[in-house]
C-alpha cells in the first residue's frame, strides 16, 4: 500500500509543499508514495484525516496551526517542544503515537547563517505566530538578542509605533514572520519606518511567494541586504523528509 503524506492548514490555496514532493518523487524515482493537501477549517478536523487515512505516515503543519496542532502530539522532539510549536508530524500507526517536530528553525537557521555579518548583533522579529516561535529559538542559540514587534502590545514586545530611527540603527536584523505580503495580498507589509533602513541592514522575509515581497522590496530600496523564505522552506522540506523515513 503506498505511503501518504501530506500538509495540514487554512488555507491552502498556494502551497508549495504539493508541487515540492511530487516533483522531489518524480526526480528521484521514490515509488509508492504521495504528498495530498488536506485544508482544514479547524484543527478538530485533523482526528477524521487521521480516521480515514490509515497509511498517512507524516503531515507538514502550517498557518494556522502549528501551536493548536500540539494537542494531538503524543511526544515532542526537544527542539520542538522548547520552541512551543510544530511543523512536522511522524505518524506511526504501530505504536500509535504521533511525534511532532519543528522542521522551520533548521531551515531558519541554515539559511540565515551565511548572510550574518559582525555587525548583525540584534534583530527585531515581526509578528508573534508559530513560525515567530522558531525564530526566536534560533536567535536563541545564535546569541542574537531580539525585540517581537506585534500590533496588540504586550509583555516583552514593543509596537510598531515605538520603531524609532535610533532603535533601528541599533537592531540590523529584521525578520518578518507576519504574513503580511503573502499571494494574492502582495500589496501589504509591515507598517515600519523604511527610511531608517540602510546597507548594514538585513531584511529576512519568511513568505515566498511573491519571490520579492513589499517589504523586501522597500529595504533593497533603502540598500539592505535582503533574503526570501524558500530556501528555509526547501530545507525544512528536506528535513521533514529525513525524519519520516529515520
Amino acid at each position: 500500500m503506498a505511503r501518504t503524506f501530506g500538509l495540514i492548514g487554512y488555507p491552502l490555496t498556494h502551497s508549495f509543499s504539493k508541487k515540492y514532493f511530487t516533483e522531489k518523487f518524480e526526480h528521484e524515482g521514490v515509488e509508492g508514495v504521495s504528498y495530498e493537501l488536506f485544508s482544514l477549517e479547524n484543527i478538530g478536523m485533523l482526528e477524521q484525516i487521521l480516521h480515514e487515512h490509515h497509511n498517512l505516515k507524516g503531515l507538514n503543519v502550517t498557518i494556522p496551526y502549528k501551536i493548536g496542532v500540539l494537542k494531538y502530539v503524543t511526544d515532542l522532539d526537544p527542539a520542538a517542544a522548547a520552541i512551543g510549536a510544530v511543523n512536522c508530524l511522524k505518524i506511526n500507526r504501530e505504536t500509535k503515537t504521533i511525534k511532532g517536530f519543528n522542521t522551520d528553525a533548521y531551515g531558519f537557521e541554515a539559511s540565515l547563517k551565511p548572510f550574518l555579518k559582525s555587525h548583525h548583533t540584534k534583530a527585531l522579529i515581526f509578528g508573534d505566530g508559530g513560525a515567530a516561535q522558531a525564530v526566536k529559538y534560533v536567535l536563541g542559540q545564535l546569541d542574537i538578542p531580539f525585540l517581537s514587534v506585534v500590533r496588540k502590545k504586550q509583555e516583552g514586545s514593543i509596537g510598531y509605533d515605538d520603531l524609532t530611527g535610533e532603535l533601528l540603527a541599533e537592531y540590523t536584523i529584521l525578520i518578518n514572520t507576519t504574513p503580511l505580503g503573502t499571494f494574492p495580498d502582495i500589496d501589504a507589509c509591515p507598517e515600519i519606518p523604511y527610511a531608517y533602513l540602510t546597507p548594514e541592514h538585513l531584511a529576512y522575509d519568511l513568505i515566498y511567494n511573491p519571490e520579492e515581497t513589499v517589504f523586501l522590496r522597500r529595504a533593497r530600496l533603502q540598500g539592505a541586504q535582503t533574503k526570501n523564505g524558500l530556501e528555509m522552506l526547501t530545507l525544512q522540506a528536506e528535513k521533514s523528509w529525513e525524519i519520516w523515513n529515520s
